[in-house]
């Protein structure tokens, strides 16, 4: 049927479409993404080889993840529906992008991924994959009647690996499904599907506890050029992180810490339903705070609403997988044209699950302290205010006085 260049994870789900489809009598290229995950990578490398990949790629893509994905979602302040970090929806373009060019490169017709017909992974794979590459033709098992009515459950995978010659897993299995980026991890599905559950204790990895998480805490100044952190400084033992990778990966280790970035939410899937999920962003949160602050300190009141209504439909759109839409490319870009005075320093305290924000500097602050001081007038008329409150309050009394006539006639 020719080749197909199959996202692989190394589980039992892609394990099994990978020997899946070569009973279909297609040559498979198995491509595992390293974006930051907990993986032991040179295993899977062998067993892909051992289930019959033809060849394998490991592309660590964690830098540019952090540079060409996140950033600009910290840039945005990026939020979907008010709480969601945006982890998953972040990663998946940058995934399909390798994916795509993996196949360019083989000469291969087809790509394939393992995301379930219900979510919106499959959607975020796809789009990205015929936005780039619009002639790709895409193989998702899970959606072929074929593949999801012989294997209805967990149990058939199982019988199924064990037929092939798969390796399952000798842990028992959690259960709720994981999915773990250098930005966040995921839990849903399984027990935590009844939204009324609580997780359970063990089920967080990536934060501690809050309540048993240091009672001391870490002090940090995060230093931004254009809305992007540029260097972390931990104030306590002097460490300084600079290089995009490492600032990221030592913020979610001191977020992580102090157990920060922890949510527990019913969101709204594009596909139409409602879904609950748990997700740790421990880093992420952070910069969210720092971004926050330092962007409200040094951006015009004005551009700054606009910019945010920007950011909302921002995150809309990475989170319904239309990161390379000209839409979106064109907020990327006037969402950056807004940060070119976002520059400055933030001191924050990360504690007990809290990112406290404790003061910031900016040489291009709009903030006057002697316009705004209680103890000197500066300049600024008071009295002027008064003009000021009457004009605004014109339109206030006009609707009053209506709506007292209408009243009065009822």
């Amino acid at each position: 049927k020719g080749t197909v260049v199959l996202a692989y994870s190394g589980g039992l789900d892609t394990s099994c479409i990978l020997v899946w489809l070569k009973e279909q009598g297609y040559d498979v290229i198995a491509y595992l993404a390293n974006i930051g995950q907990k993986e032991d990578f040179e295993a899977a490398r062998k067993k892909a080889v051992a289930l019959g990949a033809k060849k394998v790629y490991i592309e660590d893509i964690s830098r540019e993840f952090v540079e060409e994905f996140i950033w600009p979602a910290v840039q945005a302040n990026a939020l979907y529906e008010d709480r969601y970090l945006l982890g998953t929806a972040l990663a998946r373009p940058c995934i399909a992008r390798k994916l795509v060019e993996i196949a360019q490169k083989e000469g291969a017709q087809y790509v394939a991924h393992g995301a379930t017909g219900k979510g919106n992974d499959q959607v975020r794979f796809e789009l990205t994959c015929y936005a780039l590459c619009p002639n790709i033709k895409v193989v998702a098992p899970w959606r072929l009647p074929e593949f999801y009515q012989r294997f209805p459950g967990r149990r058939e995978l199982m019988d199924y690996a064990k037929k092939h010659g798969i390796p399952v897993p000798v842990t028992p299995q959690t259960p709720w499904s994981m999915d773990e980026n250098l930005m966040h991890i995921s839990y849903e599905a399984g027990i935590l599907e009844n939204p009324k559950n609580q997780a359970p204790p063990g089920l967080y990895t990536k934060t501690r506890d809050p309540a048993t998480s240091p009672n001391t805490p870490d002090v940090l100044e995060i230093e931004f050029e254009r809305g992007v952190p540029v260097k972390v400084t931990n104030a306590g033992d002097g460490a300084t992180r600079c290089s995009a990778l490492e600032l990221f990966v030592y913020l979610n280790d001191i977020a992580g810490k102090h157990g920060v970035g922890r949510i527990d939410i019913v969101e709204n899937r594009f596909v139409g339903m409602k879904s609950r999920g748990i997700y740790e962003t421990p880093a992420g949160t952070i910069l969210y705070h720092a971004h926050l602050d330092i962007e409200a300190f040094t951006m015009d009141r004005e551009v700054r609403k606009i910019k945010q209504g920007l950011a909302l439909k921002f995150s809309e759109l990475v989170y319904n997988g239309f990161w390379h839409s000209p839409e979106c490319e064109f907020l990327r870009h006037c969402i950056g044209s807004s940060q070119e005075g976002v520059v400055g320093t933030v001191r924050l305290s990360v504690f007990k699950g809290q990112v406290y924000i404790l003061g910031r500097e900016s040489p291009r602050s709009l903030y006057n302290e002697e316009l705004v001081s209680m103890n000197v007038q500066g300049d600024y008329e008071p009295a002027d205010a008064t003009g000021f409150i009457n004009i605004n309050s014109l339109r206030l009394k006009e609707y009053h006085r209506l709506q007292s006539k209408v009243t009065v006639k009822q």
